[in-house]
């Protein structure tokens, strides 16, 4: 039964309408199908956190914990999003992840973290060695994390050396009513254009793309002249599923449903095809009840999906008009 609600909940999980692509995607937590399990066990991902109820909700293809509902935000638990699991800690990482052979500072920050843990004996040598691959595939299966011995942002988390990613969000000012970007589409609340948007990340390539910095959880749109055009905030993955490297927009959907048939995911653009299905940029996730959103716009920076980046409706539009099938998409 736990392996039919473990596939059933794989985040961002779509059955497509009027597509261009596949009859059916599944955006997927493949490589995190342990800690799925965990969700839908109803076990605490974090040490010290509450333990999650016996049942999820799902919200727009993605496990949440049931929680009390204000409007159309739902309040999680502590713990999922990170915001609160750095204060104690006496270092934190400075890359996004960590794996065997590596060295430096954050190498010794792991260590040091392994050590207060109790999985780690010796002194932080800030090299990534075998003896530090076994401590943390040790922590990992204790806590019920994907054990793979790399340690990203669920592992962080756990050790409390994950860093404050509000501070890694550069938020730019509301735009004036009426706004346009460079190539004349409105502006979103959470987005800007031209001199006006934060710097283009260094080695992203060159032509027409789409940048997706997921530390700051910032797109920039690129032209062809390496112009950018316009640049917003999303909501991407609260997992290590976002696969950082050069990608191609390989299918457009108008609309798409959840598995479940209760969210809508308007204007989707899939760029990372996985073995159980695709992830993408779309607009915010709809209650097909009633069409209302499942996320604030103001929300948007913050971590809440499963898989996908949730875009302001204003930039899913933008987004969908810019990108043709084969647009290149370059992911940080």
């Amino acid at each position: 039964m736990l392996i039919a609600v473990v596939s059933a909940i794989i985040a961002c999980t779509f059955i497509s309408l009027a597509s261009s692509g596949d009859s059916l995607d599944a955006a997927g937590l493949a490589a995190n199908a342990s800690e799925v399990a965990a969700l839908a066990a109803g076990e605490a991902k974090v040490p010290g956190t509450p333990a999650l109820p016996p049942t999820a909700a799902v919200t727009a293809g993605v496990a949440t914990p049931t929680t009390t509902v204000t409007g159309t935000a739902t309040t999680e638990l502590p713990g999922l999003d990170g915001s609160d699991l750095t204060s104690s800690a006496t270092c934190v990482m400075s890359v996004l992840s960590l794996r065997h052979g590596e060295s430096g500072e954050s190498v010794r920050c792991l260590q040091s973290a392994l050590i207060d843990a109790g999985y780690y004996k010796g002194a932080p040598t800030g090299t990534f060695d075998q003896a530090t691959f076994t401590a943390v595939e040790k922590m990992q299966a204790e806590r019920n994390l994907f054990v793979d011995g790399i340690v990203g942002r669920e592992s962080a988390i756990s050790l409390a050396i994950w860093p404050d990613e509000e501070s890694l969000v550069i938020r730019t000012p509301k735009p004036a009513p009426g706004s346009k970007d460079l190539m004349g589409y409105p502006l979103s609340s959470v987005a800007t254009s031209g001199p006006d948007a934060p710097p283009l990340p260094p080695n992203t390539g060159s032509g027409k793309r789409l940048v997706y910095e997921r530390a700051g959880q910032r797109v920039w749109a690129v032209d062809k002249n390496n112009r950018v055009i316009r640049s917003w905030l999303v909501s991407g993955s609260k997992y290590s599923n976002e696969l950082p490297g050069t990608h191609k927009v390989y299918s457009k959907s108008d609309v798409s449903t959840a598995w479940n048939g209760k969210a809508w995911l308007p204007k989707m653009v899939r760029w990372l095809k996985t073995d159980i299905g695709a992830i993408g940029f779309h607009a915010i996730p709809l209650h097909v009840e009633d069409d209302s959103p499942y996320m604030k716009e103001s929300e948007l920076g913050t971590r809440l999906s499963g898989g996908c980046q949730r875009q302001a409706n204003a930039d899913a539009d933008f987004v969908w008009d810019f990108v043709d099938i084969g647009t290149t998409v370059v992911v940080l």
